[in-house]
């Protein structure tokens, strides 16, 4: 039985977390990181507390949905001497958030994905294929999530397109492209499109397409509920308690 710690258990994917923990025989609920008070019950004996050194010292492993900025917290304290496998899901992380990941897992196992999906996981394995074999194909990628998310483009679909670009040997930096107005002129050879559509309460849908002369080839992942992603958790969690130090991915947890 593994004790965990939902970090943001008052969030639309942490709250799902706690509720899957509650109904699983492998994990038990043991504490939950708040901000401000839930505005759901939970059952009793688990630990409700806005102290991180606490939240983290009462727990086997953490489960983060929350924020760039409260991934960084937790990492940050994580380091200071309370080491915990943690499996982070929060997206719309930058730059400085991916080395402080990579930093914080010398000192214990993390998994981070952009999109804890099982899914996805496959799609990322079957495009690196595709993008390869296939290579003067364009590639485009579009994404669609509810009108409440902040950051464009997903991160999943940042991902989906880093996988095709390293699989072309390319910098995504250079390739990616975001958006399209007025006469920009042809196609460049290498690039690769990435788009965003929001509206309305889309769980998450990623099209990825490869485009050639006479012929095209798309994938699609369609998420119907955020709890995809809370059972995806879970299950990564179970697998990266037994793990020593280091990055790891969902693709690692599912062996692909």
């Amino acid at each position: 039985m593994v004790k965990i710690g939902v970090f943001g258990a008052g969030g639309r994917v942490g709250k799902l977390v706690v509720d899957l923990a509650r109904e699983s025989k492998e994990i038990k609920l043991e504490s939950v990181y708040v901000r401000r008070e839930l505005d759901f019950s939970i059952d009793p004996g688990v630990l409700i507390t806005s102290d991180l050194k606490v939240f983290l010292q009462s727990c086997d492993a953490v489960v983060d949905f929350t924020t760039p900025q409260g991934t960084e917290n937790l990492l940050e304290v994580a380091m200071q001497g309370y080491p915990k496998p943690i499996v982070i899901g929060t997206t719309g992380l930058e730059t400085h958030h991916e080395n402080l990941i990579k930093e914080a897992s010398k000192k214990m196992p993390i998994l981070y994905a952009s999109n804890m999906s099982l899914g996805v996981a496959v799609l990322n394995k079957a495009i690196a294929m595709v993008a390869s074999t296939l290579r003067d194909f364009d590639i485009e990628i579009v994404e669609t999530h509810h009108h409440l998310k902040k950051d464009s483009p997903s991160g999943t679909a940042l991902s989906l397109a880093k996988t095709c670009a390293n699989a072309r040997e390319l910098d995504l930096d250079k390739v990616r492209v975001s958006g399209r107005n007025g006469n920009i002129g042809e196609r460049k050879v290498d690039e690769i499109g990435v788009m965003s559509l929001r509206g309305g309460d889309v769980a998450g849908i990623h099209n990825v397409g490869f485009y050639g002369e006479g012929e095209y080839l798309e994938f699609c992942h369609t998420a119907t509920s955020r709890a995809t992603f809370a059972k995806g958790a879970l299950k990564a969690t179970l697998w990266l308690k037994d793990q020593p130090n280091g990055l790891y991915s969902i693709e690692d947890s599912l062996n692909l």
